[in-house]
């Protein structure tokens, strides 16, 4: 199994040190929503502590065995995105599901297809890849995962995502070159991907993606219940099964359904 590694990027005062879980893209927030934040902050630090992998912005790989397993048959999961990526420009962009990505991303050019995800129903895109299904399986906790397309020329500013409770695979299925040209900055640190090889990380940490080449940048991309310890990881189970209540995923399940009508109603 090959070891996913990032390129270090030394902090200095003219470098900024962002490996941190600071919110960055609101700054005109009421008193209730810093108290919730300084609450979210309070409660991911409980989580941090309760990991058995420890607190890490990257992960080795090998802390998870199933992972050998889904880069082993990378290449299945490969046709199957070969056979959708024909529908392209039918898919939605990023923000047409969820439209809390509107905050970083106004143009078409992080399209997605969804397999999975949580309150919504993708039967019909995941009926057209069985062989992705069946490795999305072996995943324990998963909770989240779909093509993630960016269009040549594609940046996604700096963010962080909602809660800590979650990790994220990136499986690279489709890197064009130069690879140095097409990568992800997680904390410090910058890791370009390669086709069959997984990256893990925390995506709660400040992160932000390039693909400054000719080429589409295709990983599968998927988010599973991180490894904890009791009394946390039932607790990390009921919020992950809560959020399926929560009105913007509500919304985001129907908005999905209708792009899965949409796209297979014109084939």
């Amino acid at each position: 199994m090959s070891t996913a590694t990032a390129t270090a990027s030394a902090s200095s005062p003219s470098v900024p040190d962002l490996r941190h879980r600071h919110h960055t893209l609101r700054k005109d927030r009421t008193f209730l929503q810093n108290l919730g934040l300084k609450f979210q902050q309070w409660l991911e630090s409980r989580v941090a502590a309760a990991s058995p992998l420890g607190d890490p912005h990257i992960y080795d790989t090998r802390q998870f065995p199933w992972a050998a397993e889904i880069e082993k048959d990378w290449k299945q999961v490969r046709e199957e995105l070969d056979a959708v990526m024909v529908f392209r420009d039918q898919m939605p962009s990023f923000q047409d599901i969820l439209k809390e990505v509107g905050m970083i991303q106004s143009d078409n050019n992080w399209k997605t297809y969804f397999l999975a995800g949580i309150g919504m129903d993708c039967t019909e895109n995941a009926k057209r890849c069985p062989a992705t299904m069946r490795l999305l399986g072996k995943i324990p906790g998963m909770t989240t995962a779909f093509f993630s397309i960016l269009s040549p020329g594609k940046h996604i500013p700096a963010h962080r995502g909602a809660w800590n409770g979650i990790l994220r695979l990136h499986l690279g299925l489709m890197v064009p070159e130069p690879r140095n040209q097409v990568k992800i900055r997680v904390g410090n640190d910058y890791y370009s991907w390669r086709e069959g090889e997984a990256f893990i990380f925390d995506d709660t940490f400040n992160h932000e993606v390039w693909n400054d080449t000719n080429g589409y940048r295709v990983v599968l991309f998927v988010d599973f219940a991180r490894p904890l310890n009791q009394p946390w990881r039932g607790i990390n189970e009921r919020v992950l099964k809560w959020g399926a209540l929560a009105p913007f995923l509500r919304e985001a399940g129907e908005k999905q359904k209708k792009w899965q009508d949409l796209l297979w109603k014109k084939t």
